[in-house]
């Protein structure tokens, strides 16, 4: 069995980085080879974003969580002691704000919404959180509950 990855990108563990639980578990789940098809373990978008916001070196945490398979917590202790980390609230609150304000091209955004039979009103989500979220919801539904 694949696993649609269902941690939102607006969640946060202990350190406060939104999406950093989201990246954990889908790099960890394609390290075990059971990621879901069309989900990248580590992508160009908001996963990229978090590991440059950061200061991470992205073949390092790639290595570790496949190397380690480290519990979340253990990923961010690591994550914590990796050197010229930046974790400052100011930096912090700078990658969250990059994430929450981040929204979609139309097309991304018209393909998500007609997958789910929803219109592309000004009663539809905008931002990519939210976006995903029902593209997420969308792939479990046809993979495990339909």
């Amino acid at each position: 069995m694949k696993y649609v990855p269902l941690i939102s990108s607006g969640t946060a563990g202990p350190l406060g980085v939104l999406h950093l639980p989201r990246l954990w578990l889908k790099v960890s789940l394609e390290a075990r080879g059971v990621l879901a098809d069309g989900y990248p373990g580590a992508g160009q978008g908001y996963d990229q974003m978090v590991i440059d916001g950061l200061g991470l070196d992205r073949d390092a945490v790639l290595s570790y969580i496949a190397g380690e398979k480290p519990t979340y917590p253990q990923f961010e202790a690591w994550v914590k002691s990796q050197p010229g980390v930046k974790l400052d609230a100011a930096s912090v609150e700078a990658l969250n704000a990059s994430i929450t304000g981040y929204n979609h091209a139309d097309e991304v955004r018209q393909s998500i919404l007609s997958a789910d039979g929803l219109p592309d009103d000004a009663s539809a989500p905008k931002d990519a959180i939210n976006l995903n979220n029902l593209d997420d919801w969308h792939e479990f539904h046809a993979a495990v509950l339909k």
